[in-house]
């Protein structure tokens, strides 16, 4: 038997093997992005009870629950109670260079896209951090939560702009800064906090003290890390796998394909690789691709066949 050789196909299906063994290996940039999610988990305990501490010190409870009996009274005029999932928070426990009094103020926001600098505004910081935190889900939906991470260097293009698409329609990503649907409306969920003022958060500042602000910090941060983590981890997977592309792009067997595989730790079947072609037929055996080909032609049928066949037909159904 003559050397099987290489093709666009069985590249891509050894390229795809190995790459997924690269994303499953127990290497330290992947523990430090699974570690850096599992704290941005209890910093978001932590933080979303402070919160609720700090936001109903401001909007004492009984006094939403008298707002919202004059609303139900009077209606409109009195509809002054909403929820919100972010805020700013402020403390004046800071001094300037003369000693002066200093207001510190930042915006929390601790919804899945809420922005990681403070800013109100959404940017794809949000968006880096929801695909970091719901990896495995869109992985499992057969999308790339990765793409940020292995475009960070690289410009808008059409390519990035469809996964990134794809993801955020997957999570449920709303333009009109609300909870949009599915993954994102039910992370946000337990993060709503009665506020009293249904203007904008900026104009509503809430007082905290020095250290619980800084722990409000802490808890963003986390999110900050998150992104950060999977960054480095998808930038070994990236290096490993330019290397990859341009020693299976150099092979002309499959044998010296699956010989790198090998020394790199990984089993890979040949006859599995070679079984089947992108159409599910297997083509690389005599036999098969004789049928294949026979079952192409045009065969004349005369009328007796075709009432002969008609009948077995019926025998088989009835």
């Amino acid at each position: 038997m003559s050397k099987i050789r290489m093709n666009t196909e069985l590249r891509n299906k050894l390229f795809n093997k190995i790459k997924h063994t690269f994303e499953s290996e127990d290497t330290q940039e992947r523990e430090a992005y699974l570690q850096a999610r599992e704290f941005v988990n209890e910093k978001y305990v932590m933080a979303s009870q402070l919160a609720k501490q700090v936001v109903e010190r401001a909007y004492p409870v009984e006094d939403v629950a008298t707002l919202r009996t004059f609303k139900k009274k009077y209606g409109q005029p009195c509809d002054v109670v909403a929820k919100d999932k972010c805020f700013y928070f402020a403390h004046n426990e800071g001094v300037d260079d003369e000693g002066e009094p200093t207001e510190t103020k930042s915006h929390f926001d601790f919804g899945l896209f809420g922005n990681l600098n403070g800013s109100e505004y959404s940017s794809e910081d949000g968006k880096k951090f929801a695909v970091a935190y719901y990896r495995e889900e869109l992985k499992a939906k057969d999308l790339n939560p990765d793409i940020f991470a292995q475009q960070n260097e690289n410009k808008d293009n059409p390519h990035k702009t469809k996964n990134v698409d794809e993801c955020m329609k997957a999570l449920g990503y709303s333009n009109h800064n609300d909870d949009g649907i599915g993954m994102n409306k039910t992370f946000n969920a337990p993060y709503y906090l009665d506020v009293i003022g249904t203007s904008y958060c900026r104009s509503r500042a809430i007082a905290c003290t020095k250290n619980e602000y800084e722990q409000f910090e802490t808890w963003r941060l986390a999110k900050s890390n998150l992104v950060v983590n999977h960054q480095k981890w998808i930038d070994t997977i990236v290096k490993q796998c330019d290397q990859l592309k341009i020693g299976l792009k150099a092979y002309r067997y499959l044998s010296e394909g699956i010989e790198l595989a090998t020394e790199l730790g990984i089993q890979v079947d040949e006859a599995e690789l070679i079984r089947t072609n992108s159409t599910g037929l297997t083509i690389y055996n005599p036999s098969n691709l004789a049928s294949m080909i026979k079952g192409m032609k045009n065969k004349h049928q005369s009328r007796e066949a075709k009432i002969l066949a008609r009948k077995q037909y019926e025998k088989t159904v009835n």
